[in-house]
Order: structure tokens, then C-alpha cells, then sequence
């Protein structure tokens, strides 16, 4: 038997964005409902608890400087941040060689050393003149957007050192090729969590900090806020919009709201059939944002055994399939945790391994950087994001050429009574948790007013 339910708003996506424009219409006094499809809240912030207490976050983890939003919400919801593992030597392993270093940039012959550091500054300044509220009107927009991040790579890092170095710290930013991305929507990216140096650092930089209890801890204790609200298990199959209401249908409900937001990545919403359709820029915009493909791989052991090595668990490597570790234990370090990720083009291949394949090459990496001691973990375990049904891949949705110059406004452009929240669609931080608490305030602003 199908339920029916009138409200006045209707939200659908339960992850940071959209918990937080629920969240804040209900604060208002309005009626909510929010519609979920995975029988969990948090979306692409997943984390795994088990039995001994360990856990592990599964999907996005870490806030920085500048994530005022995401820092803001923890302290609302009383989840302590702690700070990530960095204390020690990090590790770099190229061609078959091995060297420890601290900082930043690893050790590098001058010539190539020279060469990155250009890049990296290049891109910085490029970036900094990039206005993250329309990109698409900057100057040289057109020419940017005509072009690849591997193209621009390639014209400006001339030595190979530099070139493999600067591919994995874009790799493990965007989850992406560099020849998948726009240089435009880059340069956009980038601008938008500050420059390159905050995306890549660990101290002061987007990878700063960790959550006590798991990165979902906050998005759980809003939906607890929300109560009977919000709606699990619910995957929304049909919405329909008139001139006085919206109707969102899924498996044995529906529900009529004066107003919808959708909160969800821009892949996903091609899932769901709209009557009347949406306009032809806003479609064509979402069968042009693909997601990035990564796989978080995580090695469990009883204590952080690389840390009496002088080492903290850094390792940033061209080497196997994970391009970069990092040191994921608890805050007391009764467990040690690395994690590492495959990312891109090392990821799809990833995919076509057996299970107990991905955890041999995987544990054979560790031990190359952390002694045979890293062969025998309490416990192996990997997440492929591109494989969940409801997410198709991680960190965000991308840009290729040609689509932030030809579509990029429609990102944030209400459709009717249909608003549009996401990580996607934030201006700043996008493709954080902070990008998906910042669009769920603008969607809900919007609608506030609306109503």
C-alpha cells in the first residue's frame, strides 16, 4: 500500500547538504520531510564501526583551515575534532628508490625540484584570479575551458620527476586523470579550496584534522535532530512539478511539497524521471559531470609500529597501485591504521581484482615502505566508491572541457520549485563536507524565501 504525505518541503539526499537545508527549513518552522535511498544518513561520509571500537571512515574524512561550516557543525553537534598523524618523516618512493623528508615537497633533483615548485605557483596565481562564484566569466575562460589539466601539465613540467609528482598530488586531489579534467574547472577547484598548497597539505591544510567518532558522527546526530523526518531506504523514482506543488514518488510512498530540494550528485539525479523533463541545460549539464573513481584501502594493526621508525606513516609513491598513505590510527594510538588510496586510471584497474589480489598488492606496498611487519594486519578492508549505487564514484562530480563555460551556470539555477544543494554546487569548498553544509544553507535561503 502506498503512503502519502503532504509537507512543505521536501528534501531528498541525506548527506551533508542535504541534512543541513533540512535541518535549517525545520529551524524555521517548517514541515520537512527528507527521502534517502541507502539505509544509512551521511552520503559519501560513511563511517564503519566494529566490534572492538575501532573504526574507520570509509568515504570523506578531514576538515582544514577555512571549513568554518563543517568545524561550526561539529561543535553544534558536540563531536571533538583531533588532529591527523604527522609527526615524523614522510616517505617518497620513485623508481624503485626510497627517501624520508619533511614538509611539503619531497627531495628532488634541483632541475625537477625547480620545476615543481613553477607549477605549483603558476597555478596558484592562475587560480587566485579565478572568481569560485562564476568561473565561467574570467577572461580567458573560454581557453581554459578548451584545454585539459594534463595538457597544461605537460606544456609546463618538463622534467619527468616533476611531471609523475605533480600528476599524483592532482590525482589525489580531484580522484581524476588529469586529462579527464578541464583546466578551467581546475583552476576553479583549486580557488575554491584556497590554492594548491592548502589542498595538499596535512598541517594547515584540508587534511588537518579528523573527527572523534567518525567523520558521519555529526550528519548522524542532525538526522537524530530531524527524528521521523527523515525517511530511509526510500530511493525516489519519479518527481512531478505543477505551477502550486511538487510530487516526489518512490517504492510504496509519495509525497506532495510546496517546494523540492535535491541534494544528491548530478549523476545520480539522471536516475530519476521528471515530469515535465528538465530543461535541456540542466540535463545536459548532468550527463556532463561524471564522478572520480577511488578506492580507500586500510591496513589495521594492533599498535602505529612505524611511528618507533621515525616515520609518520606519509608515503607519496609511483610505485603498485596506491599513489598515497597516510597514518589513520585512533587519537590514543592503541590501534595502528594506515590507509591507503588508489586513485583514477590505478583505480578502475584496481577494480578488476579478486579481493584477496587487491590485499596482496596492496600489503606488499606496505611492507616495501614499512618493513615485513606491515605484511600482517588484524585486519585488511577497501571501499570502491565507483561500485555504490547511490554515489557512482568520489570524491565529486568533474569537469571536462567545455562544460563549465557551456553549462556551469546551470549548476545553482533553481528549476520551478526545485532547488539544487550538493557538494557540487558550492562556490567554496567544493567537493568537501564543508562545500555540502554551505550548499545545503543556500538551498535552504532559497526556499526559506520562496515560501
Amino acid at each position: 500500500m502506498e503512503s502519502y504525505q503532504e509537507t512543505e518541503l521536501a528534501v531528498v539526499g541525506a548527506g551533508y547538504a542535504g541534512l543541513t537545508a533540512a535541518s535549517l527549513a525545520r529551524q524555521a518552522g517548517k514541515q520537512v520531510v527528507l527521502v534517502e535511498a541507502r539505509d544509512r544518513v551521511g552520503g559519501r561520509v560513511w563511517t564503519d564501526h566494529f566490534p572492538d571500537g575501532t573504526y574507520i571512515d570509509r568515504g570523506a574524512q578531514w576538515a582544514g583551515p577555512g571549513q568554518d561550516r563543517f568545524y561550526a557543525l561539529a561543535r553544534q553537534t558536540g563531536v571533538d575534532t583531533f588532529p591527523t598523524h604527522d609527526e615524523g618523516m614522510s616517505l617518497l618512493c620513485m623508481d624503485q628508490r626510497m627517501k624520508k623528508y619533511k614538509g611539503l615537497i619531497p627531495p628532488l633533483p634541483l632541475p625537477a625540484l625547480l620545476s615543481l615548485d613553477f607549477a605549483i605557483k603558476k597555478m596558484n596565481r592562475l587560480s587566485a584570479g579565478i572568481d569560485p562564484s562564476a568561473p565561467w566569466n574570467h577572461r580567458r575562460a573560454l581557453e581554459w575551458d578548451g584545454m585539459t589539466l594534463g595538457g597544461w601539465m605537460r606544456a609546463q613540467l618538463k622534467s619527468r620527476k616533476a611531471h609523475r609528482l605533480f600528476t599524483i598530488a592532482m590525482e589525489a586531489i580531484f580522484a581524476a586523470n588529469p586529462d579527464e579534467l578541464s583546466f578551467l574547472f581546475s583552476l576553479f577547484y583549486t580557488r575554491s579550496g584556497k590554492d594548491l598548497d592548502t589542498l595538499m597539505n596535512i598541517r594547515n591544510g584540508a587534511q588537518q584534522d579528523r573527527l572523534m567518532g567518525g567523520a558521519d558522527l555529526p550528519a548522524r546526530r542532525l538526522a537524530e535532530a530531524l527524528g521521523d523526518s527523515v525517511r530511509l531506504q526510500a530511493p525516489v523514482r519519479m518527481v512531478r512539478a505543477d505551477d502550486t506543488s511538487v510530487e516526489v514518488c518512490g517504492d510504496g510512498f509519495k509525497i506532495r511539497a510546496k517546494a523540492l530540494i535535491i541534494a544528491i550528485p548530478p549523476s545520480q539525479v539522471l536516475k530519476i524521471r521528471f515530469e515535465p523533463g528538465l530543461p535541456v541545460m540542466k540535463t545536459q549539464l548532468m550527463q556532463r559531470m561524471p564522478m572520480g573513481c577511488v578506492w580507500k584501502c586500510y591496513a589495521i594493526y594492533d599498535k602505529p609500529f612505524w611511528r618507533a621508525q621515525g616515520l609518520n606513516g606519509l608515503v607519496a609513491t609511483d610505485f603498485g597501485y596506491t599513489s598515497l598513505v597516510f597514518d589513520n590510527s585512533p587519537r590514543d594510538g592503541e590501534k595502528g591504521i594506515l590507509m591507503g588510496f588508489v586513485l583514477a586510471d590505478k583505480a578502475r584497474a584496481f577494480s578488476n581484482l579478486q579481493e584477496t589480489e587487491r590485499k596482496a598488492s596492496i600489503l606488499s606496498s606496505l611492507a616495501r615502505f614499512f618493513g615485513p611487519a606491515a605484511s600482517n594486519p588484524l585486519l585488511y578492508t577497501d571501499q570502491c566508491w565507483a561500485t555504490e549505487e547511490w554515489s557512482g564514484g568520489c570524491y565529486t562530480g568533474i569537469m571536462g572541457p567545455h562544460t563549465m563555460t557551456a553549462f556551469g551556470p546551470e549548476l545553482r539555477r533553481p528549476t520551478g520549485r526545485i532547488h539544487w544543494a550538493g557538494t557540487e554546487t558550492s562556490d567554496i569548498w567544493n567537493g568537501y563536507i564543508d562545500g555540502a553544509i554551505r550548499s545545503g544553507e543556500r538551498a535552504a535561503a532559497e526556499v526559506l524565501a520562496y515560501l
